[in-house]
């Protein structure tokens, strides 16, 4: 319960703009500028007890604390390793980045690319930090984290071994951001060993809030060479590798000059004539300088004597920095890997850029009702979270020549680097895309079933994969459609962000049905009732003619123990209470005749929906049919309410008897008519002080 008041909660922060790079979630609910207040007030220098300067804030397995590698580490503070430490001393550059004895080369590459961007890298390390001015042992930065901006308190205390710091750390050894900063991502994701192997464009993510695609060149789409260029409009970060199949291999320098296993970035792309014919460059740069391709087109190279000095001055060719042109060609054939972080548009400050349209919402799988798995799983694919994008207006060019709307889908699967110290591997997953058939067109307060998502082909369909993120570039004709993400297995609890990046404005929402009730009230005559009924309840009811709570469990134990082909643990006092609570009309606590005439029927009506939906002939019914079942019953829930359902009448095989049914759909009713009466003018709200909502829930 309280798990549930937390995330309606944070739905609440996010709805006020808590998250936001303007207004970022305090990281376990720690405030900065409180904390360096309170130190420079007591002259203590900050402690952290969130991440303790111990041995569990180093790791679980090999950084553990009986490693042979934890053997020897000492906390130090930047002040007791040398005489004048610096936060940042004349800027952050790519020297501040060495790395030390964690296997974490891929963050090193992202914060590498932070030092070519100023703009960025003031947002993850907030200025004004020093070792001088107000210094009280404190810092922070700031990360996105699943679709959420984080302000990261830490203390300075960092691991040394010999007086040295373990990990990053600056060619100087004097400067420490980046040293700082690591140890802020460390705390995010559990510890330092959790950020052993990873992708730079993981880093990318969380330093920027952007999408990330991965192309691999040998199989590079036709049309890369126009996505770079579009990228580059739009200021995405890009960087490109090449693979190495050992660590022989890595920093090896080919024969023209490049190295492999090596972070570099894509800075340009443009199109000259040489010779009469077109040929497409790209630019690239190496963050360490020095070593530069010699291959054609390269700095002095002949090929530039081809294009006229009008090309040849605006792609200024010569340059002594690392960065350097190569042909598109040569690029796809010497680069294994090219990595895209497309930046939302708060994050481009300059008005020479094109922007993305970006949205994004955060989705449950849980057993028993969203976790369908993919199509494979017929019989619970469609119980899937499911969203909506509706794309009317085609891109401004149309790079094949058809008219088309392009954007990108990510899904991004929550917690992946915090599970590593369980040993758990992350899930399989993957998204796929339907159109939305003509009569649910322009809704969104529906949850498209079977008769909709088995019957047609999905439209388009990302790889599954056992990664953070799946994301993948799309361009479909203007229309209405589906995203439907999911595990590739059935049954698989998980947290997700899915995200929409378009090049066009589009409309897009989560597909969730309405929460509504068609409650009939039907109208008992004791002059139109059937005489038997009458004379049974007389015996049943006794001379006072009334049922009381606990006769009615006996009454209805009595009635489910005589069928076998249902099953039920018996009705509980519980559930009898809720049953004398909705039908109760005169509140003495007990059922006359009329009454429990309403409860008969509603019983021989919740009797037929459950052995509809007893597929199995078990005497029960699965919870993927729950929503089915209370639509027929008058109620229509969507997925935070299935979800609910789910957790608190479902057994340990996520399957719901006759008796949880029952009481599932008598609370169902009674919480409809208690919202109903509290509500005022159909604002869909309603307001309590805590008395009110203390005794109404305990009723």
């Amino acid at each position: 319960m309280t798990s549930i008041a937390g995330r309606v909660a944070r739905q609440q922060d996010r709805a006020e703009g808590i998250g936001t790079k303007e207004t970022a979630v305090k990281f376990a609910g720690q405030d900065y500028e409180t904390l360096l207040e309170q130190r420079l007030s007591s002259g203590r220098l900050f402690e952290d007890d969130c991440f303790p300067a111990e041995s569990k804030s180093l790791g679980y397995n090999e950084l553990g604390p009986y490693s042979s590698k934890t053997k020897g580490i000492v906390w130090k503070r930047p002040t007791e390793l040398c005489s004048d430490p610096k936060f940042i001393d004349d800027g952050a550059t790519r020297t501040d980045i060495c790395q030390g004895a964690l296997g974490d080369c891929w963050l090193l590459a992202a914060i590498a690319s932070l030092t070519l961007d100023q703009q960025i890298l003031a947002r993850v390390v907030p200025p004004g930090q020093s070792f001088t001015e107000n210094y009280a042992g404190i810092f922070h930065f700031q990360f996105w984290q699943y679709g959420v901006w984080v302000d990261v308190v830490i203390d300075d205390r960092l691991p040394t071994r010999d007086g040295k710091l373990l990990f990053v750390h600056s060619a100087e050894g004097s400067e420490f951001w980046s040293a700082l900063l690591e140890k802020a991502y460390s705390k995010v994701n559990g510890s330092y060993e959790a950020l052993s192997g990873g992708n730079t464009i993981e880093g990318f993510e969380d330093f920027t809030g952007g999408i990330a695609e991965i192309y691999t060149l040998n199989k590079a789409p036709r049309l890369l060479f126009q996505i770079i260029q579009k990228a580059l409009s739009k200021g995405s970060l890009m960087g490109c590798s090449i693979d190495i199949t050992s660590s022989n291999e890595s920093e090896a320098v080919t024969a023209l000059k490049l190295v492999k296993g090596h972070a570099y970035s894509v800075t340009g792309a443009e199109e000259v004539t040489a010779r009469g014919r077109p040929v497409q460059l790209v630019r690239i740069r190496n963050p360490w300088g020095e070593v530069e391709w010699t291959g054609p087109w390269s700095d002095g190279s002949r090929e530039w004597t081809y294009i006229s000095a009008d090309e040849k001055s605006r792609l200024n060719n010569v340059a002594e920095d690392g960065e350097f042109w190569m042909s598109y060609l040569d690029f796809t054939n010497n680069f294994s890997k090219l990595e895209i972080c497309n930046l939302t548009p708060d994050t481009l400050e300059s008005d020479g850029v094109g922007r993305w349209n970006n949205y994004q919402f955060e989705g449950l799988w849980r057993v028993g009702s969203t976790a369908g798995g993919c199509r494979n799983n017929a019989a619970t694919f469609p119980s899937n979270p499911q969203y909506v994008v509706r794309l009317e207006h085609v891109d401004d060019d149309h790079l094949d020549g058809k008219a088309g709307c392009t954007f990108l889908v990510g899904l991004m699967q929550k917690g992946g680097r915090q599970q590593k110290r369980l040993n758990r591997d992350m899930e399989t997953i993957g998204f796929a895309i339907y159109k939305v058939p003509d009569e649910y067109k322009g809704s969104s307060n529906v949850h498209l079933g079977p008769d909709v998502l088995l019957r047609q082909n999905h439209v388009a369909m990302s790889t599954f994969i056992n990664t953070r993120e799946v994301c993948q570039r799309f361009r479909l004709p203007p229309g209405e459609y589906a995203i439907i993400p999911s595990t590739f297995p059935a049954h698989k609890n998980g947290s997700f962000v899915l995200r929409v990046f378009s090049e066009k404005e589009a409309d897009t929402s989560p597909l969730a049905a309405k929460i509504h009730a068609e409650i009939k009230e039907e109208e008992v005559s004791e002059k139109n009732m059937d005489p038997q009924f009458k004379r049974i309840f007389k015996q049943i009811a006794g001379s006072d003619m009334e049922v009381s709570v606990f006769e009615l469990a006996d009454i209805l134990n009595n009635i489910v123990s005589k069928r076998s082909d249902i099953k039920t643990d018996g009705f509980s006092l519980e559930t009898s209470r809720l049953i004398v609570s909705l039908l109760d009309k005169d509140e003495n606590g007990t059922l006359g005749l009329k009454e429990f005439h309403l409860l008969w029927n509603k019983l021989q009506k919740y009797l037929e929906i459950f052995k509809s939906h007893d597929t199995d002939g078990s005497g029960t019914m699965s919870t993927h049919e729950m929503r089915e079942a209370a639509t027929k019953a008058g109620f229509q829930v969507n997925n935070a309410v299935l979800q609910a359902i789910v957790n608190r009448y479902a057994d340990a095989q996520y399957a719901i008897d006759f008796d949880n049914f029952v009481g599932c759909l008598i609370k169902l009713e009674m919480l409809f008519k208690m919202f109903k009466t509290l509500e005022r003018d159909n604002s869909g709200k309603i307001e309590l002080n805590l008395q009110q909502w203390m005794c109404l829930a305990i009723y």
